[in-house]
């Protein structure tokens, strides 16, 4: 795609799986005044370096950053490695403890690798906010502190919601949202992105813009996504992500595991699959002309190819095919040496961590969740003879596969 689309198919483009635009007519009078003039628009989206490792969540902001370059746009990924010293105070009960510089340029390397699986290295530029928001003088930050007054601050929620309750505030989190604002004055942006939360400090960015004589930048919010549980944002301390540096059989088996509903949702927010072909998967599926297991499979696919590639991806799905629906074992599992002759399968599953606890792995046992070499057992005195069977294949679950071995001396 170019700049010589058309503003209302650009702006079509553009909207697909946002949550807002503020405002439409102001993109679109953006959008007509970049076809006339040639210059592609400054779209940026601030990162703070505090989770390096990237999973789909952050991926839904990312493509629509892709979106607008396919489009012929300018996209700044800015690395918020001066901001990232305060803390995004975004949806937080308390203050977050500020990261050292070290930690801060470690995890700004990790995110510079893995952003280019989506931006093109090529055309992204990347930034740091410390290049404009260290050279400010003291005097300079007071002028900035002059032109926004504490109470439209204290409107945000998680700030009103810390006051109300009677938890602290520090001094400093109160300039994030200015710091922020001001990344999009020193670069002159003509679009901010980020997610449904940091709306609040995305509109303070088009005020701050007015104040400093620009024209405000447009605000344009893409949603949070749902974990693999399809409730709750998608999130590591919540264990139902999907991280983009995963294994590609792995990532194919996350996405397998997801509900139909939830699969039209990840087809909107995590491919480019055009709205109406996804409106019409979801009409195959509710009638039955196609059956959403492969629907599926095609997403799985999608995703899987996006970070590591198609054969990568044809590799997962033939693999995924071969251990979950011909009900064979996986070619590449994991190796467990045991020393002994004889080991009880309960000692096994908690000795080599396979399990967190005997009383868990009684559980799995009686409710039929281990399988050795493909056969359901139930019993929790059961006693592998190593001696007689140096090898064994354990599944746990529907997904964990391990060898067991007969360490030989």
């Amino acid at each position: 795609m170019a700049l010589q689309k058309d503003v209302e198919e650009q702006f079509t483009y553009l909207k697909k799986g946002s949550v807002e635009i503020i405002q439409e007519d102001e993109l679109k009078a953006k959008l007509e005044r970049s076809l006339k003039d040639g210059r592609p628009l400054k779209v940026k989206a601030g990162f703070d370096p505090t989770a390096p490792d990237l999973h789909l969540g952050h991926t839904v902001l990312l493509r629509k950053m892709k979106h607008y370059q396919d489009l012929g746009h300018e996209v700044i990924f800015l690395i918020g490695d001066f901001t990232g010293l305060i803390g995004d105070p975004s949806g937080r009960s308390k203050t977050r403890p500020a990261m050292t510089r070290e930690e801060i340029d470690a995890n700004a390397e990790t995110y510079k690798e893995q952003v280019f699986k989506i931006l093109d290295p090529e055309t992204t530029v990347i930034d740091f906010n410390a290049r404009w928001l260290g050279q400010l003088t003291s005097f300079e930050i007071m002028k900035l502190m002059a032109k926004y007054t504490v109470a439209r601050i204290l409107e945000r929620d998680d700030f009103a919601n810390r006051l109300a309750q009677g938890h602290p505030i520090s001094t400093h989190e109160l300039l994030y949202p200015l710091m922020q604002a001001y990344d999009s004055v020193a670069l002159e942006a003509d679009v901010e992105m980020g997610g449904t939360d940091q709306k609040f400090n995305l509109l303070v960015g088009r005020d701050i813009q007015r104040e400093f004589g620009q024209e405000p930048q447009i605000v344009h919010t893409m949603p949070l996504l749902e974990g693999l549980g399809g409730v709750e944002k998608m999130s590591k301390s919540l264990d139902n992500y999907v991280g983009i540096t995963e294994p590609p059989q792995e990532i194919f088996g996350k996405i397998m595991s997801i509900s139909d509903p939830l699969m039209f949702r990840y087809y909107e927010l995590l491919t480019d699959v055009p709205l109406a072909d996804i409106e019409a998967m979801r009409e195959q599926a509710a009638t039955g002309t196609a059956h959403p297991r492969d629907l599926k499979v095609e997403l799985a696919r999608s995703i899987v190819a996006d970070f590591w590639g198609e054969a990568a991806a044809k590799g997962a799905a033939e693999e995924f095919d071969r251990v979950f629906t011909q009900g064979e074992v996986p070619t590449d599992m994991e190796k467990v040496e045991i020393t002994l002759d004889r080991i009880s399968l309960l000692d096994l599953l908690t000795e080599n961590n396979l399990l967190p606890s005997r009383g868990e792995a009684k559980r799995m046992i009686r409710q039929g969740g281990i399988y050795l070499d493909g056969q359901r057992t139930e019993d929790i005195t059961l006693e592998l003879e190593l001696d007689k069977q140096p090898e064994v294949v354990i599944k746990i679950g529907k997904k964990r596969f391990y060898r067991i071995t007969r360490k030989q001396d």
